[in-house]
């Protein structure tokens, strides 16, 4: 069986909700002049997608995906995102399944092919942490891991969603206690001009200290002056009281 991106388009059309449609519009700043811009969204919540996706999981060609990655509706473009996730998912190797790097790299391909169709921060941080994230950390074809080179290069686009992927992307990184790509990456992306990167860099230097916070607390003793304010307050946010108050008036 086949399923076509039609397919997956009528089913969520089936699922239509104007009043949400409204809020989704307002939440994710579609209007003229701020960063989303003209984006269309059918008013469908994450839950009901991921139902549709894991359903047609198996069962969409790479072509069918491109068509959903290049609709205009958000809602379709996350459901095309989210088939890659569970795609790179079924790549890991188990106890029962053999690893499948040379399809793990199909799929990065494939979705930095596509990069810019994440163009807001839901489609990126739902997507970019499971897809580069595993990539990066399993061995490629040539039995080797990948250049996380991959990351700068994303960091230093004028796209402001390749760069959003870039450090969201270290969110997996992080899990395996890794942690310099999040830290040079924030430094490269520091002084970004976009609220929306201040959250995301603040948010991986946050996920950094709940694995090692004398690691984090390094990094704010060198940087924290210099930082946006958001950041420092997301960087910080697990952090005590009296702890963040010391961090915030240095």
């Amino acid at each position: 069986m086949t399923t076509t991106a039609n397919d997956i388009f009528e089913t969520l059309a089936s699922m239509a909700d104007e009043k949400q449609r409204a809020i989704l519009m307002r939440f994710f700043k579609t209007g003229k002049g701020e960063y989303g811009e003209g984006d269309e969204f059918l008013g469908i919540r994450i839950p009901n997608i991921r139902q549709v996706v894991k359903e047609a999981k198996g069962t969409v060609s790479y072509d069918e995906i491109h068509k959903m990655l290049m609709h205009k509706y958000h809602d379709m473009r996350l459901a095309g995102f989210l088939l890659l996730v569970e795609m790179m998912h079924d790549t890991l190797p188990t106890r029962r399944k053999a690893d499948n790097a040379e399809e793990r790299q199909r799929i990065v391909d494939f979705y930095l092919a596509h990069a810019e169709r994440a163009n807001n921060w839901d489609l990126v941080d739902l997507s970019a942490p499971k897809i580069l994230g595993p990539y990066l950390l399993n061995k490629g074809i040539d039995g080797e891991r990948p250049s996380h080179s991959l990351l700068d290069k994303l960091a230093a686009s004028e796209n402001m969603w390749l760069q959003r992927i870039a450090i969201v992307s270290t969110w997996w990184i992080i899990r395996a206690d890794e942690y310099d790509d999040t830290l040079r990456l924030a430094t490269t992306l520091l002084h970004h001009p976009h609220d929306l990167l201040h959250k995301a860099v603040g948010w991986m230097l946050r996920e950094v200290g709940k694995r090692d916070i004398e690691v984090l607390r390094e990094y704010l003793q060198e940087h924290h002056t210099e930082m946006p304010r958001t950041t420092l307050r997301y960087a910080i946010e697990k952090m005590s009281a009296d702890e963040k108050q010391k961090w915030m008036q240095k």
